[in-house]
């Protein structure tokens, strides 16, 4: 259920300035990125101005990105410090009432009714959760990550990733 990692032919094109194979990792990665983010900040705008501005962070880090390591732990390392960074901001700002509207349900296509209440239910349930907790659902049930992978990329270990998660969950 991980994101498959990008081929290392791209990444090392894209490491070299390759606009190209960026381009190809951008469109392979910018939607589970913006999903992961919009269900953070909870406003679409700002989720694709971060969205923007992990990946103008990511081009600028390529050269220095190790192929060891795992893209898309560095991926959403890079998107979580940048989150973070916005909602700490954020907070030192006067706060603004969040649409939940627009944030779209998952599967709610001629979904019952009583499904979309539930989805819906649910969302507001995550909404609701500290960053830390939410950070770490969210990379798992929306972004697919496994728990090691959470773990690198929220820089914590994996028996605080499963605790975080059963504590969301709760």
């Amino acid at each position: 259920m991980s994101l498959p990692q990008p081929d290392l032919g791209v990444l090392r094109k894209a490491q070299r300035g390759d606009e190209r194979a960026f381009s190809l990792i951008v469109r392979a990665y910018e939607l589970p990125v913006f999903n992961y983010v919009l269900r953070l900040v909870g406003d679409r705008s700002l989720a694709e101005d971060l969205t923007q501005e992990v990946f103008l962070r990511v081009y600028q880090g390529l050269p220095s990105f190790s192929l060891r390591c795992r893209f898309t732990t560095w991926l959403f390392q890079v998107t979580k410090n940048r989150v973070l960074d916005e909602l700490r901001a954020l907070e030192r700002r006067p706060r603004a009432v969040v649409n939940l509207e627009d944030i779209p349900p998952l599967e709610v296509i001629d979904a019952p009714f009583e499904r979309v209440e539930a989805i819906d239910a649910v969302w507001r349930a995550v909404e609701v959760l500290n960053v830390d907790l939410k950070m770490a659902l969210l990379l798992r049930d929306v972004v697919g990550l496994s728990y090691n992978e959470i773990g690198d990329s929220l820089e914590i270990t994996l028996a605080t990733v499963k605790w975080r998660i059963f504590k969301a969950r709760e």
